[in-house]
């Protein structure tokens, strides 16, 4: 997506990394970027404010269970094997924890 104006920081390179701004993930400079993105480009504004709130009412609805710590370490290393940009296996990671 892109608002069609030339910005400093890409519009799909703020998009991209829209969750790490969001959960504080980023080095500070970066978030100045965004911010600074944010107040010249209403799409991606509202793209942040859209997915702030999906953010805030899931962490509202389902904040409140506790994630069996087996089941979060097999996410957690599907998220790093996606980060680096290697191959995901097919199967289903919360599988064995469902049977």
């Amino acid at each position: 997506m892109s608002c069609g104006e030339p910005h400093e920081t890409d519009c799909s390179e703020v998009l991209d990394h829209l969750y790490e701004f969001l959960d504080h993930e980023m080095p500070d400079s970066d978030c100045t970027k965004f911010e600074t993105h944010f107040e010249e480009c209403s799409p991606c504004l509202e793209k942040y404010g859209l997915e702030q709130a999906v953010k805030k009412l899931v962490k509202r609805c389902c904040g409140h269970d506790d994630v069996p710590s087996d089941l979060r370490a097999k996410v957690m290393g599907r998220i790093e094997l996606i980060r680096s940009g290697e191959t995901v296996p097919d199967h289903d990671v919360t599988a064995a924890t469902q049977e």
